[in-house]
């Protein structure tokens, strides 16, 4: 087969790609068009071959409905336990992903890749946990039905009258590395439904009148299909480009329109969109802009676009590219696209032109190899051909006056060089001012120069002098060269130059989207990106510009921001909400309302239209110009992106907030809701014993129940106390009050309160008495030093030894809390510090805030908190105080350090 030299750029992309593929484990995506035909009992067999292959699997989760087939390829495969989670006071078995990551088996099989997870567990969907297996180089089967994925969402609810609320983006099943179609045919599939294999018997008529009706099956299997073959040929796209094949590979059908000057233009697209359309293939519409592109009329480049955007709205992908030789440009992107069939017009020129000129689909017939070339009859009346070779004027008057200077002036050098150089080097002034002219003046003016400088120079410098007749044959052979070089040097020139100019369009075309595209990247709010563009959208097209965004409700709302530049009259608001609705252009140029001062575009984004903007132009004809247009569409499109993106990063973040808040709502009621009715129950119990005494209790029974509602009152006290803490510090009502203090005083008095909690363990206290002062909120250092205590008594065994110590550095001090308990699990140090997070959740007292209330306190204290395992047995908390350079000169009274 055909090959050729890979691009560099792509090579180095491909390499980078494969690095990255080896850190990132395999996804395989067993899909189907929906449940019932076979996506599981096919992941389950898969898993079997690998397992009897040596490799290591593990099932995370599979659902296998009560099908008895199904439950028995799960024996012989090792099943990760589920994770309970309380929802709502139910108990729902989830996924556990920590216990997975901890596993770290080569292959997961993951069921119901769509499916919503339980709130407070770390992602939302299940396609996120199976994003963090692969990350960590684990890989994972998984199933996905067609109706899940995102971009059918409502193709799928307007067939089958359902919709899918559980949704999986399409990019995770484009990113998949193997797709496996598991396809079953409808009437084998309703069979296994009244066989009881897919649901239990009292859902299975209420599932075939419904969503399981055979039309819709039907229509589910060709989706499922489609997708897949669309996969497939992303696959051997990617095959042949990364292996840089450029023969035609015929496995699907793409179809190519050649897009050109003449009136048949829009006879072409039709046609491709006919044949597109029967052969159910994609087809592309692609205009060749060469140099000359820059001199054609206004109508002839109205014609391109116009037929460009028919191609667009008939369902075609336009294509523009740039080069002088416009049948190897149509070729070789044909190849690169896998083209298949190259629709073009039938040639009108006199044969005898096509002989002399070239033609532009001779030179396609003989050149396309594999590639089927249709040669379609255009209609009535005959424009331009796409390349037109004869000569034509193209200069003022003018400038052919210059050419006629320019052939003087050459004549005036070669005449002073005349008696000392020869023949040639005269030639050679002439040839000169030729190209001189050429770059001036352009093609006209130049062939014009060349003619005269043969025409002087046989006049001049040719014997009989004066004269234009030759006594020298051979200077007919000459004068004959001389011409053609001549020609051929001004054609090069003008074609040098065209190209140039070209150049410096597509430099100023660039410049415009990267200007734009770099000041809306440094924006996230809609409103600023409005003003942005709008801002860009004046400067480049002379125009008042007004932009519209719609709104939660989709009603529009003109941007009234910095840079509003357009006195918009509310009487062409319907104008607006028409272009909105309809997303399609009006006003001024336009079929729709063309009496309209102003333009009208729709601000399209991938799921429909945002917004609208309006432009109102000083110059109208500027405005509508074809390539003014299209820059214009370019830089409204980009606006449309970044608009878009950043309502998307919105809506992302509200429901980040959301599950974060959801998970918090949960996560506080199973923990405060336990560790308030045990203290509560306590209570109410003693209470409840004291009033029904009917002097059965002696004063000792008395004295304990009262002891024991003491006790519970003031558990009852730290929890809230926690709480209501947690609550000023998030909300940022804490307040330091900082003042001088003894470090001894502040732990004295903490450990006082802690007096009765510290019987059943010996505390040993290391401060040495001439540590600096700390500048510090007394009450709140105190609290920090209680929890970290409380924290300690809570897992240390009784009769173990907790540790309290402290030492100054040359900026900070660091005190430390260590005990004898059982330590933290290996990775969890950081995550000790977390809202609501305790190692032990079955153990009474605390609901996980104590921990986060320290570092909060720290943390505005300016210093640190952190935790880790001790040597032998135990857990070691530290945190530090900043110590300031210039102490108090009068030190405050301390009342001395409390000890237990």
């Amino acid at each position: 087969m055909d090959v050729q030299r890979p691009d560099p750029d792509a090579l180095l992309k491909l390499v980078q790609a494969e690095q990255a593929g080896r850190v990132r484990g395999k996804l395989k995506v067993f899909f189907g068009a929906t449940a019932g035909v076979g996506k599981t009992y096919a992941m389950l067999q898969a898993a079997h071959e690998q397992q009897t292959d040596g490799v290591d699997v593990l099932i995370g989760v599979v659902e296998t409905h009560g099908r008895a087939d199904t439950m028995a390829l799960v024996n012989g495969l090792e099943l990760l336990p589920s994770r309970s989670v309380e929802y709502h006071g139910k108990t729902l078995q989830e996924f556990d992903l920590d216990a997975a990551l901890a596993r770290h088996p080569s292959i997961i099989l993951i069921d119901e890749l769509a499916h919503t997870n339980a709130p407070g567990l770390r992602h939302a969907k299940r396609w996120q946990d199976v994003q963090e297996l692969l990350s960590v180089g684990i890989t994972v089967y998984t199933t996905v039905n067609v109706q899940h994925l995102e971009s059918l969402n409502d193709v799928v609810a307007q067939i089958t009258g359902v919709r899918v609320r559980e949704t999986v983006p399409d990019s995770v099943l484009e990113r998949a590395d193997d797709v496996e179609l598991i396809d079953l045919p409808p009437d084998d599939l309703l069979q296994r439904l009244k066989d009881g294999k897919v649901y239990v018997p009292e859902q299975v008529q209420h599932a075939i009148q419904n969503f399981f009706a055979k039309g819709n099956l039907l229509a589910l299997r060709e989706l499922a299909l489609r997708r897949t073959a669309e996969r497939v040929d992303q696959q051997m796209e990617t095959y042949r480009r990364d292996h840089a094949v450029v023969q035609t590979w015929p496995a699907a059908e793409t179809i190519m329109v050649c897009v050109n000057l003449k009136p048949r233009g829009p006879r072409l697209v039709r046609a491709a969109r006919q044949m597109a359309a029967g052969l159910h293939a994609k087809w592309l519409a692609v205009y060749v802009q060469t140099p000359r592109h820059l001199t054609l009329s206004e109508a002839e480049r109205t014609r391109v676009v116009e037929t460009l955007r028919l191609a667009e709205k008939l369902g075609a992908e336009t294509i523009t590219l740039t080069g002088d030789q416009v049948p190897q440009e149509l070729l070789t992107f044909a190849r690169s696209r896998n083209v298949t069939k190259i629709i073009v017009g039938k040639p009108v020129r006199a044969w005898w032109k096509e002989w002399m000129f070239g033609s532009v689909v001779s030179d396609l017939v003989r050149r396309s190899g594999d590639i089927d070339i249709y040669v379609i009859t255009g209609e009535a009346g005959e424009g331009r051909p796409l390349v037109r070779r004869t000569l034509q004027p193209t200069s003022d008057w003018s400038k052919y006056g210059f050419a006629g200077l320019g052939v003087t002036l050459s004549t005036v050098v070669a005449w002073a060089m005349f008696p000392y150089f020869g023949s040639a080097n005269l030639i050679m002034v002439y040839l000169l001012g030729v190209v001189f002219v050429a770059v001036r003046c352009g093609r006209g003016p130049s062939v014009l120069g060349s003619v005269l400088s043969v025409a002087t120079f046989d006049f001049f410098f040719v014997p009989p002098y004066f004269s234009f007749a030759v006594s020298d044959i051979e200077y007919l052979l000459t004068f004959a060269v001389m011409l053609v070089v001549a020609l051929v040097i001004s054609n090069l020139a003008v074609r040098i130059g065209r190209q140039a100019e070209m150049a410096r369009y597509r430099e100023r075309r660039t410049g415009v989207l990267y200007a734009m595209s770099r000041d809306l990247a440094t924006h996230r709010e809609a409103a600023m990106l409005a003003n942005v563009a709008a801002k860009h959208l004046r400067d480049v097209f002379d125009s008042q510009v007004a932009m519209f965004l719609a709104d939660a409700e989709q009603r529009l709302q003109l941007q009234r921001g910095e840079q509003l530049f357009f006195e918009f009259d509310p009487k062409e608001m319907g104008i607006v909400q028409w272009v909105f609705d309809h997303s399609e252009r009006a006003g001024l140029g336009t079929d729709t309302l063309p009496g309209s001062s102003a333009l009208y575009l729709p601000l399209v984004g991938s799921t429909g239209a945002i917004g609208v903007v309006a432009v109102r132009p000083a110059q109208s004809h500027l405005l509508l110009d074809p390539e003014q247009l299209h820059l214009l569409e370019s830089l409204i499109n980009q606006t449309a992106l970044a608009i878009e993106r950043t309502k998307l990063s919105e809506e992302a973040q509200r429901a980040h907030v959301q599950a974060e808040t959801e998970r918090m709502r949960n996560a506080i009621l199973s923990s405060v809701s336990h560790d308030l009715r045990t203290p509560l129950a306590a209570i109410t119990g003693a209470a409840s014993s004291l009033l029904d005494d009917s002097g059965r209790l002696d004063v000792a029974s008395k004295r304990e129940l009262a002891r024991s509602i003491y006790e519970e009152s003031g558990r009852l006290d730290r929890l809230l106390r926690n709480l209501l803490e947690m609550m000023r510090l998030e909300a940022g009502a804490v307040q330091l009050k900082k003042e001088w203090h003894p470090l001894e005083e502040v732990v004295g008095a903490a450990l006082g309160r802690l007096e009765s909690r510290l019987r059943n363990h010996v505390l040993h206290t290391n401060i040495p008495p001439d540590l600096p002062l700390v500048n510090v909120d007394g009450v709140l250092l105190e609290q920090v030093v209680i929890n970290l205590v409380e924290n300690a008594l809570k897992y240390a065994s009784a009769g173990t030894a907790i540790e309290l110590s402290a030492l100054a550095g040359d900026r900070e001090m660091v005190v430390e809390v260590a005990d004898r308990g059982p330590g933290l699990p290996p990775g969890e140090e950081g995550r000790v510090f977390e809202k609501f997070y305790r190692l032990q959740p079955d153990r009474e007292g605390g609901v996980g805030l104590g921990l986060t209330i320290c570092r909060g306190i720290i943390e505005a204290h300016g210093g640190r908190i952190w935790a880790e395992n001790r040597a032998g047995q135990g857990a070691l908390f530290r945190f530090t105080i900043p110590l300031i350079e210039r102490q108090p000169t009068a030190y405050p009274e301390s009342s001395g350090a409390r000890s237990a």
